[in-house]
Parts: structure tokens; C-alpha cells; sequence
């Protein structure tokens, strides 16, 4: 029932759903990543369901639990726990509601929970970048630093941008830029000006874009970044690990 809930949800805008995921995360850190992975593992359970059963029921209950204790230990990411603790107050209430919702309640449950706090915390975020304000002389002429039509674009550097909010869900759109990245010059600018929002999710996208660049000997230089993506970098020490140099505040000065 839930293998057809799964294939049919998707059709109306649902998102497929486990209630463990247990069996999944060690089949990935096994090396499995084909849908091949998961038939083999299912027909290795059927096998041993039919043919070894008489002699599974042997198997001590402790060593069960010993087995369930490492995979769920292996499951945690705990080194990603530091990172959700400087994103701020929002990011981490999701994140401890879901993990008390997972320890005291259900797996599922939890799932739901933090599926249904992100989207609030998405809605929230995305609504709070809606400004109304007077266009004035100084608001022109302070625009004419980041105009595309005014300012050429810095030779031997490849510019790209992102256009609203940039939030979890959405991350996938840098692949424009890691598909051609061997072919990229040694600068490659990311124009945030119309990034009117991030979450931990996008940070951690462009973080992994920036990481991708610097391995392959070229340089992400980030431009125009506003107030609330400029901020929730700082907290994160992404400006640090960019380095402040490779922030600019303008097209002029990129």
C-alpha cells in the first residue's frame, strides 16, 4: 500500500515518504547507488525470509539492537550538527523538534513535523522579503554600481546570477553552473542582487559550488549580496571560509 501511495502521489504534487529509512541509509554508505542496490537488497531479504528464517530466529535480540544502535548512530550526520547551530534561532528549532519528534514520538511523525515547519519557515522567509519604499534620487544613483547596462562585465571572468529566493528545493539550479565547470575561466562571480533570500540549504549549496571551484584552481567571488543572505552568511562563517576578499559589494568593484 505504501509502495503504490509512493508511485502515485508524485502525480499530484506529493512527496514520496518511509516510515524507516534505516535499511536505505546503510544500502547507500554500503555503495549502493542504483535503484539495482535496493533490488538486490530485496530480493536477498525475500531469500532469507523464505529459506533462512528457521535459523534467523536464533539470532540474538542483543546483537539486533547492537546492529540497529550503529546504523542509527551512522545515520545522525552529527558533524553537521555545528553548522545547523549558527544558522540561526528559525533553522534550529525545525531541526530539534524534528529530533525530539523522532526520539519520544515516531520517525514518521517527525517527518511530517519538520516537513510542515520548513514550509512555514519557506513561506515565512519568502514573505518577509516583500518591501514597499519610495524610489528617491539617492536609491537611483546608488543603483547605478550594480547596472548590467552600465558597468561591462570584468574581463576573463564568467558572471552568473541568481534571481529570487534561493531556498531549500531550489539548490539544484547551480548545476548550470557545475556542468560546465572545467570549461569556466579561473573567476567565476555569482551576482546576488536579486537573491532576496537564503536558507541553510542554499548556503550550503553555494558553499559546495565555492568548495567544487576551488578545487578545480578557480575562484567564486560573490556580488551584491542583501541584507538577510549577507547575514545568515556571516553566522554560518561562510564569509570565512570564502574569504572576505571574494565578497563585493558591487559590480564595479568585482
Amino acid at each position: 500500500a505504501q509502495g503504490v501511495a509512493n508511485v502515485m502521489s508524485p502525480l499530484f504534487g506529493g512527496l514520496p515518504a518511509t516510515g524507516a529509512i534505516a535499511r536505505t541509509a546503510t544500502n547507500i554508505r554500503s555503495g549502493g547507488k542504483t535503484p539495482v542496490a535496493g533490488m538486490i537488497h530485496a530480493v536477498t531479504l525475500l531469500a532469507i525470509l523464505l529459506f533462512a528464517a528457521p535459523l534467523a530466529k536464533h539470532i540474538p535480540l542483543p546483537v539486533l539492537a547492537a546492529i540497529l544502535m550503529v546504523v542509527a548512530y551512522n545515520m545522525g550526520e552529527w558533524s553537521e550538527i555545528p553548522e545547523i547551530l549558527k544558522s540561526g534561532k528559525a533553522p534550529i528549532s525545525v531541526w530539534l523538534i524534528t529530533f525530539l519528534l523522532t526520539v519520544f514520538a515516531d520517525l514518521t511523525v517527525a517527518v511530517e513535523a519538520g516537513m510542515i515547519l520548513a514550509a512555514l519557515l519557506y513561506i515565512r522567509r519568502v514573505t518577509s522579503t516583500t518591501t514597499v519604499g519610495e524610489v528617491t534620487p539617492d536609491y537611483i544613483e546608488a543603483g547605478f554600481a550594480h547596472s548590467l547596462q552600465t558597468n561591462p562585465l570584468p574581463e576573463g571572468v564568467r558572471v552568473f546570477r541568481i534571481h529570487g529566493p534561493f531556498l531549500f528545493g531550489a539548490t539544484d539550479k547551480l548545476d548550470v553552473i557545475t556542468d560546465q565547470i572545467e570549461s569556466l575561466p579561473k573567476v567565476v562571480m555569482l551576482r546576488l542582487r536579486n537573491m532576496n533570500a537564503l536558507d541553510t540549504t542554499g548556503l550550503k549549496a553555494i558553499q559546495s559550488l565555492a568548495d567544487q571551484l576551488h578545487a578545480s584552481g578557480r575562484h567564486l567571488v560573490l556580488c551584491a549580496p542583501r541584507h538577510q543572505p549577507l547575514t545568515l552568511m556571516r553566522q554560518a562563517d561562510f564569509v570565512a571560509h570564502l574569504g572576505a576578499e571574494n565578497l563585493a559589494p558591487d559590480l564595479t568593484t568585482g
